[in-house]
């Protein structure tokens, strides 16, 4: 059993993970209760985000607590009921969001995010995945001067601090560049490193394909079967048990109810996020991603249609799915952009999984010999599979890792 994983969840962050053990000798097995890419990795706003060294803080000026707490916004909502769940992480949210600790934060946060398009392009480069990443960029606009300038002066920071690329788009110039748009903005901010992905789903089964075409097995299984095996670990799968030396958790919001009987149960929680596709009415066309500040969810040109991806709502595990959002956010976008007819019957619904200070789970997970963390990317699972991927498997075969893996060392929780 030398020299073998299985890796549970199969998302972007655990297919990648499976891919580069793969690559370094490992007799792996991938395991999900679904195929590759069919959670959380299916749903996103498609962006490869080389911009995104801030992590969204916890917000602290009261308008905007106020506003959240009326529950009528498009891009936060909650069912009240649920709220008690939320409380402690919630706070420890806000403790970590205190400007001197969230600085920490985003210096650690600035290591991984500068190194993912490296880490995508050294996976995709002379295969099929190359047509599905478009470097384009987004754009997010601004209604009001004020806001713009101020905007644009944190981009002058992270372009001084982190090596961000962008560009300033007054109102003329914005509507030059996306001519369908159906208002007028005082400008925008063109972040000009990121890659848009034309189908996010398409690019893990990618990635996946990969890892079996080079060896590596996939199957459908129950992780919360894991359990010790002699030395090693033992899952059951529609094939028969799987056995292995190590095991790394990637199962993203869920990754709780397999390390909670192992003795680890970080305070990570889920945020459910919609979307939905829509076609474009004649000659219309949406020439990359938009995110409306005011509106506070981000329009996408995909290969299904235009994708409206809805911000976070706070609902229990087991909660059916309440698209509120997307109702208040569709008719707003009706007024960006000319939208044709919805694309499917219903809308998708996923978990992003998150910790209170902002940063992922990444390492050896406490108290147990050959089993490894690889969970709570929030909403960049899409954008740091890659890097996660290879930092765990150079600490997994004792690599001098690219990145340094302190600050995301599970034993911090």
């Amino acid at each position: 059993m030398t020299q073998s994983a299985i890796v549970l969840g199969a998302g972007m962050v655990g297919v990648s993970v499976a891919l580069h053990l793969r690559r370094r000798g490992y007799d792996v097995v991938l395991v999900d209760r679904r195929g590759p890419g069919e959670g959380a990795s299916f749903g996103n706003g498609g962006l490869i985000q080389r911009e995104a060294v801030y992590p969204h803080p916890f917000p602290r000026a009261l308008a905007e607590l106020r506003r959240i707490v009326a529950n009528r916004a498009t891009d936060v909502s909650y069912h009240p009921l649920a709220l008690p769940g939320f409380v402690s992480p919630l706070l420890r949210y806000w403790w970590h969001s205190e400007p001197t600790r969230y600085l920490h934060a985003v210096q650690a946060y600035a290591r991984l995010i500068a190194t993912c398009l490296d880490e995508h392009y050294a996976l995709a480069t002379g295969t099929e995945a190359m047509a599905l990443l478009r470097p384009i960029g987004w754009m997010r606009l601004y209604s009001r001067p004020e806001g713009l300038a101020a905007a644009l002066d944190q981009a002058e920071t992270a372009r001084r601090d982190y090596g961000i690329g962008f560009a300033a788009l007054d109102g003329k110039a914005l509507a030059a560049a996306e001519p369908s748009l159906l208002v007028e903005r005082a400008g925008a901010i063109h972040w000009t490193d990121p890659v848009s992905v034309s189908d996010p789903h398409a690019l893990t089964l990618a990635y996946a394909g990969m890892f079996t075409a080079e060896g590596g097995r996939f199957a459908i299984g129950d992780a919360t079967t894991l359990h010790r095996a002699g030395a090693g670990w033992q899952v059951q799968t529609e094939a028969g048990p799987a056995e292995a030396a190590e095991v790394v958790v990637a199962l993203g919001a869920a990754a709780g109810q397999v390390t909670g009987p192992l003795g680890y149960a970080p305070p990570i929680f889920g945020k459910r996020g919609y979307h939905m596709h829509y076609g474009l009415r004649g000659n219309a066309v949406l020439h990359r991603p938009i995110l409306d500040t005011e509106s506070g969810f981000l329009l996408a040109p995909m290969r299904a249609g235009i994708r409206l991806t809805t911000g976070a709502e706070f609902a229990r595990t087991d909660a059916a799915p309440t698209p509120v959002q997307l109702e208040r956010a569709e008719p707003v976008a009706r007024a960006l952009l000319p939208l044709a007819d919805r694309v499917e019957a219903t809308p998708w619904m996923g978990v992003r999984p998150c910790t209170p200070d902002m940063l992922p789970i990444i390492g050896p997970l406490p108290g147990q010999a050959g089993a490894w963390c690889a969970f709570g990317h929030a909403h960049q699972g899409l954008t740091l599979g890659p890097t996660t991927g290879r930092l765990l498997a150079e600490l997994m075969t004792g690599e001098a890792p690219f990145v340094s893996p302190e600050p995301y060392r599970a034993e911090r929780f």
